[in-house]
């Protein structure tokens, strides 16, 4: 895994959003931006991860910040839990893994003693200028914002 760092610039990407919508990295050019990537929709880590930052959201803008949350999911499937919980940012449905490669968060992952490729739960934040300017490795869920915001 060839995850991103602080002071890498981030590759340029394009990939779909939960309506279906391109959405590219330039698109936030000029922008501070924060990059979640989270393993499933509608899991119970991921939902406390987004709904965090969905409660902070208005603070979050007022440091600056857009979001942009990041899963192999199906665009339906992140539409759902978009709707379902009200998130004002989008999610990207990266059912290729273009933006999942890109960041580096794919590779092997351990849970209850198995071993499998998926997504690692990490945070970049990014600058206007496309460069990693924060790595969160160990996302608190519950208390996320505060690890940007702190």
């Amino acid at each position: 895994m060839n995850t991103l760092k602080v002071g890498d610039k981030v590759p340029s990407f394009s990939a779909k959003d939960q309506d279906g919508n391109t959405i590219t990295l330039e698109d936030y050019s000029g922008k501070k931006l924060i990059v979640f990537f989270y393993p499933k929709a509608s899991t119970p880590g991921c939902t406390a991860e987004a709904c965090n930052l969905r409660d902070n959201y208005k603070e979050l803008q007022s440091e600056g910040y857009e979001l942009l949350g990041v899963s192999a999911d199906s665009e339906k499937r992140q539409a759902k839990f978009k709707e379902k919980y009200e998130f004002p940012f989008p999610l990207l449905a990266d059912e290729d893994h273009t933006v999942i490669n890109a960041f580096g968060v794919w590779g092997l992952k351990k849970f209850m003693g198995r071993e499998y490729d998926g997504i690692h739960r990490k945070t970049f934040v990014v600058d206007g200028e496309g460069i990693v300017t924060k790595v969160i490795d160990k996302v608190k869920t519950k208390d996320h914002a505060a690890q940007l915001l702190g």
